[in-house]
């Protein structure tokens, strides 16, 4: 089966059954996208599938196969996307390790929404954890990177 990642064509050769995180992970050796819970609850293995924010751990690579697929490696190779900006500018990462699917999340939501309230912000971003409680720093960072539009 063939994937279309961070817009190329990426050849696999695993079980229809097989998670996302682990193809990006182990077979495209793109790490960005992080292992959490395995669950779909924590957020740390968001990435886009044509254009949604998509729990990676616990999606089948089938179901994707014909989808436009987005790491954080494909939001901006030389980390210059506005959030990635505003995460840096903001301190938002402690351990980090949440960060590239609490990014993820947040570009979807500017995508679809220039200049989101701090609630729908908060809304939006419900549901991707951050062991260190960064989340305050998260809310301003959002608001900075739509400022920057």
């Amino acid at each position: 089966m063939s994937l279309q990642i961070n817009g190329q064509s990426a050849p696999v050769d695993v079980a229809p059954s097989t998670p996302l995180l682990w193809v990006i992970r182990d077979e495209l050796k793109l790490t960005g996208t992080k292992f959490g819970c395995g669950i779909a609850q924590c957020g740390a293995c968001t990435v886009h599938v044509d254009g949604k924010p998509t729990r990676s751990c616990v999606t089948p690579v089938s179901a994707v196969a014909d989808k436009k697929i987005t790491t954080i490696e494909g939001l901006s190779p030389t980390g210059e996307h506005k959030l990635q900006k505003a995460w840096v500018a903001e301190q938002v990462p402690q351990c980090g390790y949440c960060q590239s699917g609490q990014i993820m999340q947040a570009a979807a939501l500017l995508a679809k929404k220039k200049n989101p309230t701090r609630d729908e912000i908060v809304a939006h971003m419900d549901g991707n954890i951050c062991r260190c409680g960064t989340y305050q720093r998260i809310v301003k960072a959002i608001q900075r990177a739509a400022k920057e539009a």
